[in-house]
């Protein structure tokens, strides 16, 4: 198989590579949009992140969407980042310790069913992040981002 270096073609074909991940859940009521509301990266299924690893990039942006219908976070694990990057959190948050609270006290940085997440990666190294929800479950990913 060629290398998709395009990544509007990489999106689609992730997304619709989700579609059937999605489609085989068993009970499930996801969702994957299309057209207007879909091209993404990374799909948020009930309980996984579809890739579970990404390879992206200096300065590519990474779209997670949620094509569950089950609420998730994209969260930054603080110390599974490289050290000159900037910390991510749906949500905005600057911490993981605050996205945490935030998500305990009020449900912030709730990514709910067919919401988007956006962010570009501009240092390389290997990103680790959870679904604060579904943590316990292990809804676990990572970004890898080379130069």
């Amino acid at each position: 198989m060629s290398r998709l270096t395009d990544a509007t073609s990489r999106r689609r074909l992730l997304g619709a590579l989700g579609a059937v991940g999605v489609s085989s859940l068993a009970g499930c009521t996801a969702l994957v949009t299309g057209g207007g509301g879909g091209e993404f990266d990374v799909g948020m299924t009930a309980a996984a992140f579809t890739p579970p690893q990404l390879t992206v990039q200096v300065g590519e942006e990474v779209v997670w969407h949620n094509t569950s219908a089950r609420g998730h976070t994209v969260t930054a694990y603080e110390n599974a980042i490289p050290e000159e990057a900037d910390y991510f959190a749906s949500g905005g948050f600057d911490s993981e310790s605050t996205a945490r609270d935030a998500w305990r006290e009020r449900l912030g940085g709730k990514i709910d069913s067919g919401e988007s997440f956006r962010y570009t990666f501009e240092v390389p190294g290997r990103y680790d992040y959870v679904c604060l929800p579904h943590e316990p479950g292990g809804m676990v990913g990572s970004v890898v981002v080379e130069e």
